[in-house]
């Protein structure tokens, strides 16, 4: 894959065929489109970074993407998307990766139709499923997530669109955002996460239309707020979780139209 990068020029397409690649630390500087056909596999062997992408308008679609290395200084990934715009990852599969979607610094991007799936182990030696920091205008639909520190994971973000994803059997929580303002999530599915969603430090957010299921612990809550303002939650359904919404520190939050089942 890195020889074709090389010789590719902005505007092309690169088509990856049926097989294994043993190749990491790929670096995509081009505006190409990278597509595969028959699920290729690109299995990093647990050796660092896998695609890190520093060029707008990528498309990445069609990959089996496995085996990010671990590690506690970097944060290695499956994609990995710096200071990017209008760029789509989408329809891929992300087996055993430290972090399967890191995306920094970047706007206008579209994650999509992609089945992620983590180390499931301990929280230190786990990453996050799709991580934002310091974004704007990311859409975050019709995912699968499992197995990771926290399934979907906002820091800084503005502007976040997160509907239709399944986030299931994270360690900490299904979807974590912190000073993430005017964001929304609709028709999710949080289930048998160590504890569903939490909200904190944030203002204009709406929820709506969205399941919390089986999070359950003795610190489990299906939704957790602290310190937010200015946001509804709205037709969202809330069953067998320990706590079913926790609210600590908020102002001027709408709760209504809600369903409550069978919670602790």
């Amino acid at each position: 894959i890195k020889p074709a990068i090389e010789i590719a020029v902005d505007g092309d397409t690169i088509i990856i065929l049926q097989g294994t690649y043993l190749e990491s630390n790929i670096e995509v500087g081009k505006s190409i489109t990278i597509i595969g056909r028959g699920n290729p596999v690109v299995d990093a062997q647990g050796k660092g970074k896998i695609f890190t992408v520093t060029a707008n308008d990528v498309v990445i679609s069609g990959l089996t993407i496995k085996n990010s290395g671990i590690s506690y200084l970097e944060d290695n990934a499956g994609i990995r998307l710096e200071e990017v715009t209008r760029c789509k990852i989408s329809n891929n599969r992300f087996i055993n990766n430290f972090f399967s979607i890191y995306v920094a610094k970047s706007f206008d991007c579209i994650v999509e139709n992609n089945f992620i799936e983590g180390l499931k182990g301990r929280e230190a030696n786990s990453g996050k499923g799709v991580h934002l920091w310091y974004c704007r205008d990311i859409t975050i639909k019709n995912n699968n997530i499992s197995n990771h520190r926290d399934g979907i994971y906002f820091e800084f973000v503005r502007n976040g669109r997160i509907s239709n994803n399944v986030s299931k059997n994270n360690i900490r929580y299904g979807l974590h955002f912190m000073f993430s303002d005017s964001c929304e999530y609709r028709e999710n599915t949080f289930q048998n996460n160590g504890a569903g969603v939490a909200v904190m430090y944030t203002k204009n957010v709406l929820m709506d239309n969205n399941t919390f299921k089986h999070n359950w612990g003795a610190a489990s809550y299906g939704l957790l707020l602290k310190d937010i303002s200015d946001s509804d939650i709205i037709n969202n359904h809330f069953e067998e979780n320990s706590v079913g919404i926790y609210i600590e520190g908020c102002s001027r939050i709408i709760a209504t139209k809600n369903n409550f089942l069978k919670n602790g």
